[in-house]
């Protein structure tokens, strides 16, 4: 029996309650298919951590994992430490090292969930959202100089490469051709951003050289919005950049009825490294310890590490019941208007895993 190992990085607030669920769930989807096991293995990395070391993760942290098969994140944040800290002491840590470039989030209506937009109930809003992971405005380049005085300069620098740019972009192609519609919208921001950008614009029109059969369009990032509230059914997959497929994806979490169901997957395309997968909620420290955060989100991001795994029936599986469960509004959880707790949500997947649900 296959056995893959996971590393399990629960990180801040909610992080620990959902990714303990996401565990649970997990081990309920192996012995269910029964062609394969788990080996988690637990990482106490975040801001508690942070508190006793002064580091979020250890220097040897990433050698640590580096062999695990993937891994499961929870979430960044805490209130007592600078997010700047948070972020890039722990999930770009691993993220960029690691050379996870491809984030992946997927959006659409799941059963039982409103969408705040009006005219939508599910098959017009189905999309996959590609965000370049690994430069662009998050590369980490810039600087401060003359802290405190009145000439104080704080630069961070939008760093884009033809060669990161070229392999997210082809990326994406490749990702839509996989999709029934065969549709690609590249965002971009080249009337005001006339370098960079325009490199972007280039490099999206070379690549589409190569596919053509998938039709593609490009957006503007502020018409995008417009876009994706007024056309959501006019939208297939998207590629944008980190710091705009960042935003647009919170947006389309919204737009999908709950930030709470929203999955995540950073992934090293060529499998050099191990791929994360996530929830994209944060770490919600209002409702930390109340037992009521959604672990959907988690469950979602786990159906995506199964297909990583290559577990295809064991991610159809897992899906099937995630669906089956946000089907019934007793497992609602509050940001979805109801009043189930995180334990009620995981025992109603893992009933529905054990069903023949597939």
């Amino acid at each position: 029996m296959k056995t893959y190992k996971i590393a399990a990085i629960p990180g801040d607030g909610i992080g620990d309650e959902v990714i303990s669920a996401g565990v649970e769930v997990l081990h309920a989807t192996a012995a269910r298919e029964g062609s394969f096991s788990f080996k988690v293995d637990h990482f106490d990395w975040g801001g508690e951590y942070y508190k006793k070391h002064g580091v979020m993760m250890p220097e040897n942290g990433r050698d640590l994992i580096r062999h695990h098969d993937a891994i499961l994140f929870g979430s960044a944040g805490h209130p007592e430490i600078p997010d700047h800290i948070t972020l890039w002491g722990l999930r770009l840590n691993i993220c960029q090292p690691f050379d996870q470039y491809a984030n992946v989030r997927p959006t659409r209506i799941l059963p039982g969930i409103t969408s705040p937009l009006r005219k939508v109930e599910g098959p017009e809003l189905d999309w996959v959202i590609i965000r370049e992971n690994s430069e662009g405005e998050y590369a980490g380049v810039g600087g401060r100089v003359h802290r405190g005085q009145a000439l104080e300069v704080a630069t961070d620098v939008a760093m884009f490469t033809r060669g990161g740019v070229e392999r997210i972009i082809r990326f994406a192609f490749n990702l839509a051709r996989s999709r029934p519609r065969k549709h690609l919208t590249v965002v971009t921001k080249s009337n005001a951003q006339r370098h960079a950008m325009v490199m972007w614009d280039d490099v999206a029109t070379e690549v589409a050289a190569e596919f053509p059969d998938v039709t593609w369009d490009k957006m503007l990032v502020d018409a995008m919005t417009v876009r994706m509230v007024m056309k959501p059914e006019s939208l297939d997959t998207i590629v944008a950049t980190n710091l705009h497929a960042d935003i647009l994806s919170d947006l389309a979490a919204a737009v999908a009825g709950s930030l709470g169901i929203a999955p995540t997957a950073n992934l090293n395309p060529e499998r050099n490294f191990p791929s994360m997968f996530e929830p994209i909620h944060g770490s919600a420290f209002d409702i930390t310890g109340k037992g009521i955060a959604n672990p959907v989100g988690t469950f979602w991001s786990s159906v995506m590490m199964l297909e990583h795994l290559g577990e295809k029936p064991a991610a159809d599986r897992l899906m099937s019941a995630i669906e089956r469960v946000t089907g019934d509004s007793r497992f609602h959880t509050p940001d979805l208007g109801g009043t189930a707790r995180t334990a009620d949500v995981t025992a109603g997947v893992i009933k529905a895993i054990q069903a023949a649900n597939a």
